[in-house]
């Protein structure tokens, strides 16, 4: 493989690509020896980090077909250059940082780094690798490093081969959430007598039910899907995803249960459903976790930039602050490391999309950690007499919420287009009479619209990755977002390298609504007459 190939392979702060045939067009680029070299880079680079001439690293991965076979290729890597390697099978991508951090099982599975062979939620034909250091979670510019060197770099391989190890660690790290559980709510079974059901959408998330609810005295009867099988044969694994959402809240009603929860493939985000089968997710899960560590100290609740007026109102009422901050999870979590380095408390730094990284919990975006505070919480709100979703019972929700995606059209440079659109459409922004810039605007350009033309705001920005320009429109009245959509369609009629038909689709459906609500009115006004 050429450099280039192997930079393609970066994706944010993780390495990511094809690694099976199975989808026409897509060809493998996540090969078993790019991946062994990619391993023997991570020596180098935590060699170069730490001072050591040789060090351990741990390797886990999640339920995705081509995951085995890509963890021998680490382990070869790994070993071939003479260094150790820890291999704990089935993990999550949290519970890899963990062992990190875990000093009680140190002298048995001490390492210097670790690897997680993940690629979330995407298709079961992808993969890919995070890296781990005592640090946390490598930057973006590392990982563009580790590929630079697995490309050019002559790696040294020595007839003494390193050390193999295999230990899960899954069932530790289970252990301490339990434990968690326990101490801060002064009982063993403090979830007796509740019933929870997990939807793992066969990832690697279904450990929760026997190894955190079943101790702690849940009844998880009506559980889905926790047997891990990479073809995600029933729904794609991600809280964010409507079908998968839609799923675990019709097992909620069906099993009459208290609570739900569902994890993405590597369980490094969550979301949950009320008892009535409704979400818990976005707006409602932010506006949860902060409730319960705003009620413990006060202090800034970092977040991406998508998160809705109400949420920002809800948090100030509950003595914190609210920074909306770029989109990516890694640049909310820095964010709010930044904060707390300068002496600004912030417990939390959390995405629409349900990454969540606590300060108390080393900022490692952790989806069964998040679930665990929920846990604690509703076991003490139980004691009351109360529900957890009580804590958020004056969040205020915006009337409507939408998103649009138009796509570049193929061959531009989107990333230049993009960036002159948004500056242009900043200039318009301040030309109108009825909007205004938003303050305190950190991604894109955020515009303002007053109640007579939409009452509500839209954020345009660029997407981290790919070549669309994701669009956020959200109204404090009914029939407000179609008012701010129409005057987006206004401005971006006019950039023929942009794709508008979501937009087109989104006026046409209006209009179609609109048509049938005044057939029906004049129906109706026809019956009555009729009947006079």
């Amino acid at each position: 493989m050429t450099l280039q190939e192997y930079l393609k392979l970066r994706n944010g702060t993780d390495v990511r690509g094809v690694a099976m045939d199975g989808i026409e067009g897509e060809s493998v680029t996540l090969t078993e020896e790019a991946v062994e070299n990619v391993a023997k880079a991570f020596c180098v680079w935590l060699i170069s980090h730490t001072g050591k001439t040789r060090v351990r690293v741990a390797v886990g991965y999640d339920s995705r077909l081509t995951s085995p076979a890509l963890c021998e290729a680490v382990v070869r890597g790994i070993t071939s250059t003479g260094h150790d390697v820890l291999v704990t099978g089935l993990s999550t991508t949290p519970s890899m940082f963990a062992l990190l951090k875990d000093v009680d099982k140190m002298n048995a599975t001490y390492c210097q780094g670790s690897i997680m062979i993940t690629a979330s939620h995407l298709p079961f034909n992808r993969n890919g690798l995070k890296f781990f250091s005592h640090n946390g979670g490598l930057e973006s510019s590392d990982v563009k490093e580790l590929l630079e060197l697995a490309a050019t770099y002559r790696f040294a391989e020595t007839a003494n081969v390193g050390e193999r190890t295999d230990e899960s660690y899954l069932d530790t790290y289970a252990a301490a959430l339990v434990e968690k559980v326990r101490t801060a709510t002064g009982e063993q079974t403090p979830l007796a007598g509740k019933k929870i059901v997990v939807d793992a959408g066969n990832g690697a998330g279904g450990f929760f039910v026997d190894k955190v609810l079943a101790p702690l005295g849940a009844d998880t009867t009506g559980s889905q899907f926790l047997e891990p099988d990479g073809n995600f044969p029933n729904h794609i694994p991600n809280p964010e995803n409507a079908e998968a959402m839609r799923s675990v809240c019709e097992a909620v009603k069906n099993a009459n249960a208290d609570f739900g929860i569902i994890f993405d493939t590597d369980v490094d985000r969550a979301g949950a459903v009320d008892k009535d089968g409704s979400e818990i997710n976005r707006n409602r899960l932010i506006a949860l976790i902060s409730a319960i560590l705003l009620g413990e100290r006060t202090g800034t609740v970092v977040t991406d930039s998508v998160t809705s007026d109400g949420l920002a109102k809800f948090i100030v009422q509950k003595g914190g602050k609210h920074l909306r901050f770029k989109r990516g999870y890694k640049n909310v979590i820095n964010e709010a490391i930044r904060l707390n380095e300068t002496g600004e408390y912030a417990p939390l730094a959390i995405e629409t999309s349900g990454h969540a990284a606590l300060y108390e919990n080393y900022f490692l975006d952790d989806g069964a950690y998040l679930i665990t505070r929920l846990l604690i919480a509703m076991a003490n709100a139980a004691k009351e007499g109360k529900n957890l979703t009580d804590l958020i019972a004056d969040l205020e929700m915006p009337a409507e919420a939408k998103e649009l995606r138009p796509k570049f059209k193929d061959g531009v440079d989107f990333k230049t287009l993009g960036k002159k659109l948004i500056e242009e459409f900043e200039e318009y922004g301040n030309s109108l009479y009825y909007a205004t810039p938003a303050p305190d605007n950190y991604e894109g350009f955020r515009l303002r619209y007053d109640e007579h033309h939409g009452n509500g705001w839209a954020l345009i920005r660029m997407s981290l990755h790919d070549p669309v320009l994701p669009i956020n429109v959200e109204s404090e009245k009914t029939g407000g977002a179609i008012k701010i959509i129409k005057d987006l369609y206004y401005f971006l009629r006019k950039y023929d390298f942009l794709d508008l038909t979501v937009f087109e689709n989104a006026i046409t459906t209006w209009r179609a609504e609109k048509i049938a609500e005044v057939n029906e009115k004049l129906v109706a006004a026809g019956k009555a007459k009729a009947k006079k």
